[in-house]
């Protein structure tokens, strides 16, 4: 890290992206199916409870205002909000924006082309800096993603920054 100081300080995925909590996370991401929200938020606080991660607030990795407005929620905003709830950390969506629309990563097939999609479509607040946030999201598969986003923080002046996610798909 001393050779890449705006790096990612870690990634914690308690699950595998297969069988039933596959199911639940496309439910909720793209049949509207917030109910579940509060299911897979406790898992990731029973999760982050065992296993603590330094962090003053969590932050959900910020969907495009136009994917917003499609979607009508961010997934990842409700599972920082429940989780955030249960553990008693605020959550904090005004320190990370996504300023550029890009592809879905779903729809990236390598690990380059997730990088390249990701690369500049973030803007941290002046307000992170001296913070230790975990970003959160519903899934990773490469990590590009929560890469980004590390880095935009750091960039800013966050002192650490760690990746919880409920699932890594492989």
């Amino acid at each position: 890290c001393l050779e890449h100081p705006n790096e990612i300080d870690g990634i914690r995925a308690p699950y595998l992206f297969d069988g039933p909590l596959r199911e639940a996370v496309h439910r909720l991401k793209y049949r509207g199916w917030k109910a579940a929200a509060p299911v897979l938020g406790g898992l990731m606080a029973d999760y982050l409870e065992d296993r603590k991660i330094p962090g003053q607030a969590l932050v959900p990795v910020p969907l495009h205002p136009r994917r917003l407005r499609g979607r009508g929620y961010n997934q990842s905003h409700l599972l920082a909000k429940e989780t955030g709830k249960m553990l008693d950390i605020p959550v904090r969506q005004d320190l990370l924006v996504r300023t550029k629309d890009s592809p879905p990563q779903v729809e990236s097939t390598s690990s380059e082309e997730r990088r390249a999609n990701v690369a500049g479509i973030f803007q941290a607040s002046p307000e992170a800096r001296g913070t230790s946030v975990i970003l959160v999201d519903d899934v990773t598969t490469t990590g590009s993603t929560l890469f980004a986003c590390a880095e935009t923080l750091k960039d800013a002046g966050a002192e650490s920054v760690w990746g919880l996610v409920l699932a890594m798909d492989s």
